[in-house]
């Protein structure tokens, strides 16, 4: 008798459906997300539930969370491999979400950097989500038994405290969940904005000029690159500390044509940063072209993009509803 293939690890990720993605979103998360789906079982779901701790206007968060599904399947999301699901979707989130708000200790929250970040930008809203959403995020992620988070440095206390809550769980109930671990891209983890190259590149930046948008036509992406701050000196050279405007710039032309640092410095010597940024900018909207052409076809599809979003749901809640009655079970709630 052949021996059982072992079971594939789990990778769970989201995105907030809060407007187009932008350059750095794509590098840093989804474009990996497509090539993972050959290695792990995937689940990718469009985050629309954490959405709501920023006031919303319902018709463009409708609009935005299907955007956010066409362009993933533009992006190489295969609903064949993975499952796409939108967060809300799948109530099973928010019903493990208040039995993990009980198994968090004030203190912990309290503590979370984004909390107080996001506190101090809407400071007429720290409303409770905001205070307890790292545990609807320990929900998502542990309600599937996720072995793997894919995550950025913004992220990794977030998971810390899921390890922490399902530690807890455990430890009270009898083992439950997984641990989940982070897992880090290797390359183009972090892009930084154009206008300033210390900060990461935010779609929420009122600098136009500063981010790129999956769907920025070819204009608009040479124009904002041709706008790239970088420095007095004059030469294409990696140095994150002392050039960071032209090190973000070589690490984006980097993710696109696979060439090293040194190639790149190489290749632009004696050139001075117009060139440079006029052959960043090139590469990159002939890469985000063909995505933008498949994106564009699938938007037109709705009743595609809905299809796929009711399996996916429908594959998420078969998995996640099966883990709630289980810690429904165990923390003592009447089941009928």
């Amino acid at each position: 008798m052949s021996e059982q293939a072992p079971r594939r690890k789990r990778i769970l990720s989201g995105i907030q459906p809060t407007g187009t993605f932008t350059l750095g979103n794509y590098i840093g998360a989804v474009r990996n997300w497509a090539k993972l789906q050959d290695e792990f079982d995937c689940l990718y779901m469009v985050a629309d539930l954490h959405a709501l701790t920023v006031r919303q206007v319902p018709a463009e968060l409708r609009r935005h969370t299907r955007e956010a599904a066409a362009m993933l399947l533009a992006a190489g999301i295969d609903p064949k491999q993975s499952l796409l699901f939108v967060q809300s979707h799948v109530p099973a989130h928010t019903q493990l979400n208040w039995i993990f708000c009980c198994n968090s200790q004030f203190g912990e929250l309290s503590r979370m950097t984004q909390f107080k970040d996001k506190s101090a930008k809407h400071p007429d809203n720290v409303n409770g989500g905001l205070f307890t959403y790292p545990a609807l995020m320990a929900a998502d992620i542990l309600i599937y038994n996720a072995d793997l988070v894919p995550v950025g440095q913004d992220q990794t206390q977030h998971l810390e405290l899921a390890r922490n809550i399902a530690q807890r769980f455990n430890n009270a109930y009898s083992p439950t969940f997984t641990l989940p671990e982070g897992y880090v891209t290797k390359e183009g983890a972090k892009i930084m904005s154009l206008a300033e190259p210390t900060r990461k590149m935010s779609k929420s930046d009122t600098n136009q000029n500063s981010f790129v948008l999956m769907t920025d036509d070819k204009d608009a992406i040479l124009r904002k690159f041709k706008r790239a701050v970088t420095d007095s000196e004059g030469v294409v050279r990696y140095a994150p500390a002392e050039k960071p405007g032209v090190s973000n710039l070589m690490c984006i032309y980097n993710v696109f044509t696979g060439k090293e640092m040194a190639e790149i410095e190489r290749e632009f010597e004696g050139k001075g940063y117009g060139d440079f940024k006029q052959a960043v900018g090139e590469t990159v909207a002939d890469a985000l072209a063909p995505i933008q052409g498949e994106y564009n076809r699938i938007l037109a599809d709705t009743a595609y993009v809905d299809g796929i979003l009711t399996e996916g749901a429908a594959g998420a809640s078969r998995l996640a509803d099966r883990m709630i009655q289980k810690v429904y079970k165990k923390v003592g709630l009447l089941q009928l």
